[in-house]
């Protein structure tokens, strides 16, 4: 197994971070302030073929292998966790199309999704459902041709301006997963503001109020929309939060070294203090460390390997809880300056922390990896032998 990247994983990586550092970086504090994002972004993001990086060339994409498209996450997470998310659902509602879409919807929806023309979301969450996302309460009650939805989805990320949704609902034969559009009546859809962390992700809370769609949006059969659809999504978004845990404590670290490098105390640069430079060391070593977990878990996915799952479970649940941890020690680094947004640590801090909640919390991902790890990913492992 090597991380080493190809020329072309180079090449790409070098535009991914110019694209970041010179378009979102320096408007991330006014997306955060603002809490949206503006159309010539989405626009650029299209441009680049970043809103189609996951979907095949076939079908109008960029086609990009798993490394790659974690160190985009990684990147654009590092200028704004905001943008990063709006990367992530639509990822996860092209590739749950990708694996469980009919032909019909592959051939209709990934060509204009991979051109920034329509924009998906993931709505899942539930006022009384998040981590226990198998027994959603919202309703798909089959009538002739298709389903009457009833039900609410909340904290539903870019829900504000996605064109379709991938949403999930209890039918008679058990949890089913479909494709609604913006338009489509019986579904209302209220912006939801001044969340802790990540506030230009543009969430929104749907309402479907016996929503009629037809039997062609259905994405899965039912019974297997948790089982099948939901958790593969659910897989696909993990993958993307933990690269984006990576950007964001990068991101934490590049700051402070710049910061304590220039501000003095009791004559000296605070870089100098021995308790400084080890809390710059912890964050060196986690930020390796949680980049290796990443690039292992993107590794397993482009060659099919069967511990592939659990490894990004590890990965999102190392990355997040460091970034994090990260975080605080950064906002600690810059004092009182970290503390004010004229310094971004404090927009780092609280995004990092929505990592730890999104896409299975920290305790559920504690519960989940002892439960299914097997020695074989950890080849090295006294286990192994």
């Amino acid at each position: 197994m090597t991380f080493e990247l190809t020329a072309e994983q180079q090449a790409r990586h070098a535009a991914f971070r110019e694209f970041a550092d010179r378009e979102i970086a320096p408007h991330a504090g006014r997306f955060d302030r603002e809490q949206q994002l503006p159309p010539e972004l989405f626009e650029s993001l299209a441009k680049r073929g970043y809103l189609g990086a996951i979907i095949p060339r076939d079908q109008g994409g960029s086609g990009l292998d798993h490394i790659s498209y974690g160190l985009l996450h990684e990147e654009t997470a590092g200028a704004s966790a905001s943008v990063q998310s709006l990367l992530t659902v639509q990822g996860i509602v092209a590739a749950s199309l990708m694996r469980w879409g009919s032909k019909r919807q592959k051939a209709h929806w990934l060509p204009r999704m991979a051109s920034g023309e329509v924009r998906g979301s993931f709505a899942l969450s539930e006022p009384n459902v998040g981590s226990d996302a198998r027994n959603v309460e919202t309703s798909a009650r089959r009538v002739p041709g298709g389903y009457v939805l009833n039900g609410v989805k909340t904290w539903i990320s870019h829900g504000q301006t996605a064109n379709v949704f991938l949403v999930f609902g209890q039918a008679e034969d058990g949890p089913c997963a479909f494709l609604i559009e913006r338009e489509t009546p019986g579904l209302t859809i209220e912006p939801i503001h001044n969340m802790f962390g990540s506030r230009a992700s543009m969430l929104a809370r749907l309402t479907f109020s016996n929503c009629e769609i037809g039997e062609d949006c259905r994405v899965s059969r039912e019974g297997f929309g948790f089982s099948h659809v939901a958790a593969s999504a659910l897989d696909h978004g993990r993958y993307c939060v933990a690269w984006g845990s990576v950007g964001i404590a990068q991101a934490c670290l590049n700051t402070s070294v710049q910061y304590t490098r220039t501000r003095k105390q009791f004559g000296v640069f605070i870089e100098q203090h021995p308790l400084v430079r080890q809390k710059l060391t912890s964050m060196i070593a986690n930020v390796k460390a949680a980049r290796l977990l990443c690039f292992e878990a993107g590794y397993g996915k482009d060659t099919g390997s069967a511990d592939a799952i659990v490894s990004t479970m590890i990965a999102k649940y190392f990355a997040s809880t460091a970034a994090t941890s990260i975080a605080l020690d950064a906002v600690q680094l810059h004092g009182a300056n970290g503390l004010s947004e004229a310094f971004p640590v404090e927009r780092y801090l609280r995004d990092a922390k929505v990592m730890e909640v999104i896409e299975g919390s920290t305790q559920i991902l504690e519960t989940a990896i002892a439960k299914y790890y097997s020695p074989a990913v950890d080849a090295a492992g006294a286990g192994a032998r």
